[in-house]
């Protein structure tokens, strides 16, 4: 069965900054991102049908036989048995929404027909705050996904105190000191080569992703995702990490969403909850404008290559794009543009060679190369993005 997970163009923009350096599928939710969770259940790679400025970095893969499958769903065992028994020219969609459809094409066709209505609930990433709104519950689902039939290392540490050990799985080479490891409301992963530190509180749900850190005395209160390459320092709650992202120091991170490559400064702080208790607004691309996410809780979304100087407070329901640098007193702005430089005194841009050299040093910490589609991709979306940045057009 070869699966290529597409992009639907509605969802994508929806799920801007993080669709703008990877597709959909790519995007982390639980332990494992989507185009992981569907290759656990099929037993090899997908491969992506995502937007043009991607396409190099992200290839399609096709065969005689090609099941298009919606890369924001995440699946489950109804969705997948019922995409196994789809024929050539069938399909399923969700109202309007093509869910699957099984061809020998090697596109997506415009109009599609002999569709059936899928009607079971299933979950759809469709809105950046869904990712860690579905976060606990996918953590319990790739638990179960990954560690089916499987032994977990021992904790060897004598000082680490353990609640439900039954629902701990530790993999090769993880090292524990002295932490108290709660899973009492849900399963605690901790990948490869991982290492939580003394005097940390970890409560589940929680997976901490291969090679990542769990800093001294840090608070993890559940329904955490921490993804591969990743330090991780002072209170975090009901958020995810993609990966190769810091949060090391002293500062809260609350129903937040941060990329790959970037990093919190010491002692930065989101704001998750308004202080009237209304609704949070999120900024929307596809509006250019700020639309109610119906949560009382929504933190902070930061899109890749974006950092933070010490001291940084974020507002509920802050937007960062890709390639942002902030800093200084007082709140940014609820929405900071993609390669923005300052913060609540104003912005400048960050120019594209210098957060080039930035990209490349930062990546190179992690034994990682800045290739030349990365850079390819990043200078279009420089392009992109510039409408966003009104003060370049404020220039005499």
């Amino acid at each position: 069965m070869n699966i290529i997970l597409f992009d639907d163009p509605e969802i994508r923009i929806n799920l801007l900054p993080f669709s703008y350096t990877r597709p959909i599928a790519a995007i982390r939710v639980g332990i494992l991102t989507i185009a992981e969770k569907w290759e656990k259940y099929i037993g090899h790679p997908c491969s992506f049908s995502t937007h043009e400025s991607l396409s190099k970095k992200f290839a399609t893969r096709f065969e005689d036989d090609n099941l298009w499958v919606n890369g924001a769903i995440c699946p489950d065992e109804d969705f997948f048995k019922s995409i196994g028994a789809l024929q050539l020219g069938e399909g399923l969609r969700k109202g309007t929404k093509v869910l699957a459809y099984r061809t020998r094409e090697h596109e997506l066709p415009e109009i599609i027909s002999n569709v059936s209505e899928y009607t079971p609930p299933f979950t759809l990433i469709d809105q950046t705050w869904r990712i860690f709104q579905y976060n606990g519950a996918q953590l319990r689902s790739d638990f179960h996904l990954l560690t089916k039939g499987r032994t977990s290392q021992p904790i060897e540490d004598q000082h680490t105190r353990t609640y439900h050990p039954e629902k701990i799985f530790l993999e090769e080479g993880v090292q524990l000191f002295a932490t108290i490891l709660n899973a009492t409301n849900g399963p605690i992963y901790l990948g490869k080569n991982s290492q939580v530190q003394d005097g940390a509180i970890v409560r589940g749900a929680f997976a901490l992703g291969e090679n990542s850190i769990i800093n001294v005395g840090a608070k993890i209160r559940g329904d955490v995702s921490i993804g591969p390459e990743c330090k991780v320092g002072g209170e975090v709650s009901t958020s995810v990490l993609f990966g190769y992202s810091n949060k090391a120091h002293d500062g809260f991170l609350g129903c937040s969403v941060l990329g790959e490559w970037c990093n919190m400064g010491a002692d930065s702080n989101t704001s998750n909850l308004k202080n009237n208790y209304d609704n949070v607004k999120l900024w929307n691309y596809a509006k250019k404008g700020f639309i109610d996410t119906g949560l009382t809780f929504c933190g902070l979304m930061m899109g890749d290559h974006s950092k933070c100087g010490i001291n940084t407070m974020f507002n509920t329901g802050t937007v960062v794009g890709v390639g942002a640098n902030i800093f200084g007193d007082g709140f940014p702005r609820n929405f900071v543009p993609s390669f923005a430089w300052g913060g609540a005194a104003g912005f400048s841009t960050f120019q594209l060679n210098k957060f080039f050299e930035t990209a490349t040093k930062a990546m190179e910490r992690r034994n990682v190369s800045f290739e030349e589609n990365d850079k390819l991709m990043l200078e279009e979306l420089f392009t992109s993005t510039a409408p966003e940045r009104v003060w370049e057009k404020n220039r005499v």
